[in-house]
């Protein structure tokens, strides 16, 4: 009979469980992302620019190395695909494409295939670029052929495929009509099938104008949270990163549930997670003989007879008041289900209501999913408007799963906000902030301190002033994590030591120091007296005695022979100290090999005994 433990977790402790973890997901239901690089090679890509910046085919590919290293780390189950266009040499399935050549086929990144492209990086690289592909003719229009046929030649299912052009030329056929329009022709194709195209165009003299061609070719933004066509090229490789960034990752909701509104009116939205706490992956055991993962089955047999035990042989149980519980598995989960998921609203409340300390973790955001109801955009749009416009948030019970507790969920509005250049750096949506139970606020009774004087105050804020620094998190990276990446990626690239990282958590003291300068001695001069020496050691306490002579001590006590035979004849040996046992064997003149109690016992007994 199984414990109740065994089957029931409580999910309120599985936190990352609720957080959407995707190293969960299951690929074999919901796909795979593909991601294909399709890199201009003509002589153009190799020019580099002013000021010893480097080149836009180098610029790609410290791009396409940071992309590969990153999937291998976060997302090994993807897939991306390296190819060239307008090269001198041809290699792709069946050769049937000229001037396109096939670097890296559609499979998931690994520790060659980031070497093979670290080998293209700088002088050195297009070196080897121009020896092994060479710069020829230009035909865009075959080289979306070529990357089509990649996909079509694949067997698993690929939940989401994207094509990322890099080039510098907003005009690769130089006019050619006819080339234009099968590149054209080709790139709908492909849209058609569900390829994303995204352009990833470079500075190049005189600008890059994508009315001229690109802008037929490109897809259009996916929804409204989408950054669409970007019109000014990248000079800087942060610039091309940062794009990249926003555009590899397809972004994948938790969950997509229900909001009942009231008594009919259901609204389609997706649950996506905002923030997630970065940690080493689970480890995974190997077999030593081939390094295969160890896969790993647990059977249940029965305890006298020794026979398998099926899924309907076994019980839950729980132990309650000394007594053995019962129970099937049918009434378990019963027991589990709380409510059908979905977000159910419970009415509204003033945003001066929502405190600080009313958040428990980080927030998800809400989404509507028009694919799923048609017209929740519409309502969901206005429910946000008017929430914004007065003020207030949505208070909800949310239920992520059939089997999870419901947790009570405050939806704050957030207006959609883009810059300058009318991209949107802020989608329009809720935030779920999830709300404590009454139970998980207490009450502290804080400790009565000394309350600093007006001078330490005002001393110490001009501290806080010289100190102060615009803070940004992705600036401070977890340097454990950074250093076992680095570990990792030195096993798998054979390199003979792994790179430094530099902890930017630490203190920079030197840099405190100046800006401080004397304010910290004028700190301490005021906090504390004169004679104090924070680095120097206290002497230790010394207990009071209770004679002026020194250290009380407990004076020895001598017990009798007669004493010994009365504790011997109740059988409350036992309850003397070892101490006392001790020297009842000196007085005695008992010899005894050890020093534990029982051996003491039977010394004193053998010896009273005779």
């Amino acid at each position: 009979m199984a414990e109740w433990n065994a089957y029931y977790q409580n999910e309120d402790e599985d936190v990352d469980g609720e957080e959407g973890d995707e190293s969960g997901v299951n690929y074999k239901s919901t796909g795979r992302d593909s991601l294909v690089f399709l890199v201009d090679a003509s002589k153009e890509m190799f020019i580099k620019g002013e000021d010893g910046e480097p080149s836009p085919f180098d610029m790609t590919m410290q791009c396409v190395h940071s992309v590969y290293t990153t999937k291998i780390i976060s997302s090994d189950k993807d897939l991306v695909a390296l190819v060239f266009y307008g090269t001198e040499q041809s290699k792709n399935p069946r050769n049937s494409f000229k001037h396109v050549y096939v670097y890296h086929d559609l499979d998931s990144p690994g520790a060659r295939r980031v070497q093979d492209v670290d080998g293209l990086r700088g002088e050195n690289g297009a070196q080897v670029a121009d020896e092994t592909m060479g710069c020829g003719k230009t035909n865009l229009g075959e080289a979306l052929w070529c990357c089509s046929n990649l996909y079509s030649d694949f067997k698993l299912r690929l939940s989401h495929k994207r094509l990322m052009i890099f080039t510098c030329r907003d005009m690769p056929h130089r006019g050619d009509s006819e080339h234009d329009r099968q590149a054209r022709t080709k790139a709908s194709d492909l849209k058609e099938t569900g390829v994303v195209i995204d352009l990833m165009h470079l500075m190049k003299p005189g600008g890059f104008d994508v009315s001229l061609f690109f802008c037929d070719v490109v897809s259009p933004p996916e929804d409204e949270a989408e950054l669409g066509l970007q019109m000014e090229p990248c000079g800087k490789l942060e610039d091309l990163q940062k794009r990249v960034r926003a555009k590899e990752i397809k972004k994948r909701s938790m969950a997509r549930l229900n909001l009942c509104l009231g008594e009919g009116m259901n609204v389609a939205v997706g649950v996506y997670i905002t923030a997630r706490q970065a940690r080493k992956p689970n480890a995974i055991k190997l077999y030593r003989d081939n390094n295969e993962p160890v896969l790993t089955k647990t059977r249940l047999y029965h305890t006298q007879t020794g026979s398998l035990l099926l899924p309907s042989d076994t019980k839950r149980a729980q132990v309650y008041a000394s007594k053995q519980i019962v129970m099937e598995k049918d009434e378990v989960d019963v027991i589990k289900k709380f409510s059908n998921p979905g977000l159910d609203l419970i009415g509204f409340k003033p945003m001066e209501r929502l405190k600080l300390h009313h958040h428990l973790r980080s927030a998800v955001f809400i989404y509507p999913e028009e694919e799923m109801v048609t017209g929740s955009a519409c309502v969901f749009t206005a429910l946000l408007r008017r929430c914004s416009e007065r003020n207030v948030f949505a208070l909800c019970k949310y239920t992520r799963i059939r089997n999870s507790p419901p947790r009570f969920l405050a939806l704050v509005p957030q207006r959609e906000e883009v810059d300058e250049g009318q991209a949107q750096i802020a989608a329009p949506g809720f935030h779920g902030i999830f709300l404590p139970y009454a139970d998980d606020i207490r009450t502290l009774d804080a400790p009565q301190l000394p309350t600093a004087s007006d001078a330490q105050v005002e001393k110490m804020k001009e501290i806080v002033h010289k100190l102060r620094f615009k803070y940004k998190s992705d600036s401070f990276e977890n340097p454990v994590l950074q250093q076992h990446y680095r570990n990792l990626e030195a096993l798998a690239l054979d390199l003979m030591a792994p790179e430094h990282i530099e902890d930017h958590t630490m203190p920079k003291v030197k840099m405190m120091d100046q800006r401080l300068g004397s304010l910290a001695q004028e700190f301490k001069d005021l906090v504390y007296p004169a004679d104090y020496n924070p680095e120097g050691k206290t002497a230790p306490k010394r207990k009071p005695a209770e004679e002026a002579g020194g250290a009380g001590k407990k004076p020895k006590v001598e017990m009798s022979e007669d004493e010994l035979r009365g504790h011997l004849q109740k059988g409350t040996l036992g309850k003397l100290t070892v101490p006392v046992l001790k020297d009842a064997c000196k007085q005695f003149g008992v010899k005894v090999t050890g020093t534990k109690k029982q051996e003491l016992i039977d010394a004193l007994k053998a010896q009273l005994t005779k």
